[in-house]
């Protein structure tokens, strides 16, 4: 299934987000917050401030749970961040882009923003019952989510990485 351009994005980035909790910890620094956000091609005003890091450190957490629920909790927790953060659908066109879904103004914090927009998202994979092109990474070891948006559902790692850890392991097992 293709999802729009928005949901994609979003996604991606809630998982790149999610993903940063693993160790190494990669959301540390101001500046790997700035290229998060340049990254995942975020707009809107930004503080640059401890507080905000924080604010997006802390919101690794939530979006986990709510990437990793079943269909029903994932709804409540959609609905509970639309109504937290007072989410007003708009249609938008920016950058380039042609009209798009914004749920929430420009000018909210940072954490608020992605918070809004991977609920947004994640509305779309509820409807379309896409929820399992979410999963945990296959790797033993790794708690990584996996946004598997192939034709075929075949991703299964959260990066390369893990996938070479395994297949390296199972290189190693067959020539024992």
């Amino acid at each position: 299934m293709v999802f729009a351009h928005d949901t994609t994005a979003a996604l991606q980035a809630a998982v790149a987000l999610v993903n940063s909790a693993e160790p190494p910890d990669t959301m540390t620094t101001p500046d790997e917050l700035d290229e998060f956000f340049a990254a995942h091609d975020y707009t809107g005003s930004r503080t640059h401030d401890a507080a905000e890091l924080a604010a997006v450190r802390a919101l690794r957490a939530p979006l986990r749970r709510l990437l990793t629920s079943d269909r029903d909790e994932a709804v409540r927790i959609v609905n509970e961040i639309l109504a937290e953060r007072h989410a007003v659908p708009a249609l938008v066109r920016h950058d380039g882009w042609d009209y798009h879904l914004h749920a929430i103004d420009a000018g909210a914090p940072l954490a608020d923003r992605i918070a809004v927009e991977t609920a947004m998202a994640m509305i779309d994979l509820i409807r379309a019952g896409e929820l399992s092109r979410l999963a945990v990474c296959a790797e033993q070891s790794c708690a990584g989510i996996v946004l598997d948006l192939s034709r075929n559902r075949s991703r299964r790692f959260c990066s390369t990485a893990c996938g070479n850890r395994v297949a390296v392991a199972a290189y190693r097992a067959r020539r024992r």
